[in-house]
C-alpha cells in the first residue's frame, strides 16, 4: 500500500491551542494521491455487498461520494445540525475540543441497508460513534468504516469496538 502520509500537512494550534490539525488538502490537490486513496478503499471493499455509502460532514463527503460513484450506489450525507432540509434524526456528542450535533435524513436509506461509513479522521471516536448511532437508528447495517487518518494515541476505535475500521494512515 502506498504511503499517503507525505501528503498530509500538520498545522499546530488549529482550531485551538494544543491541537495538531492534519490538513488533507495537499492530498486532495494531488490527483495521483487522491486517486490512490480512493483506489485503496475500493480495493479493500470490492467484494463487500454495499447498498449505500455514508460520509460525515464535511471531509467524509469527499471520499464517500467518490466511493459511492465507484461502487454505483447512493451516497448519504451525515451533516452538522441545521444543514439538512427534511425530517432528521440527530445525535449530540463530545469531540476533542467541544461538542457537536450530527443529523441524518429519516428516509436516507431503507431499513436493512448495508452501509459503508467514510470519514477523513478518527481521533477520539465521538463523531464516528454518533454517526454509527444515526445509521443504526435507521436500521442500517454497517459493513465497515473507512478512515483516511487515525490518531491511534487517542484510542477512538475503543468507542466503537465491534465495528471493522480500516484506516490508511496511522499516527
Amino acid at each position: 500500500m502506498p504511503d499517503f502520509s507525505s501528503f498530509i500537512r500538520e498545522i499546530p494550534d488549529y482550531p485551538k491551542p494544543g491541537i495538531l490539525f492534519k490538513d488533507i488538502t495537499p492530498l486532495l490537490g494531488n490527483s495521483t494521491a487522491f486517486h490512490g486513496v480512493v483506489d485503496e478503499f475500493a480495493l479493500r471493499y470490492k467484494h463487500e455487498a454495499i447498498d449505500v455509502v455514508a460520509g460525515i460532514d464535511a471531509r467524509g463527503f469527499i471520499f464517500g461520494t467518490a466511493l459511492a460513484c465507484r461502487f454505483s450506489v447512493g451516497f448519504v450525507p451525515i451533516r452538522k445540525k441545521g444543514k439538512l432540509p427534511y425530517d432528521t434524526h440527530e445525535v449530540t456528542y463530545d469531540l476533542e475540543y467541544g461538542s457537536d450535533t450530527l443529523e441524518i435524513h429519516q428516509d436516507a436509506f431503507p431499513k436493512g441497508s448495508k452501509v459503508l461509513l467514510c470519514d477523513d479522521l478518527l481521533a477520539t471516536g465521538g463523531t464516528l460513534s454518533a454517526s454509527v448511532d444515526l445509521i443504526e437508528k435507521l436500521g442500517g447495517h454497517i459493513v465497515s468504516i473507512a478512515i483516511l487518518i487515525e490518531l491511534t494515541e487517542l484510542h477512538g476505535r475503543e468507542k466503537i469496538p465491534s465495528y471493522d475500521i480500516f484506516s490508511l494512515i496511522k499516527y
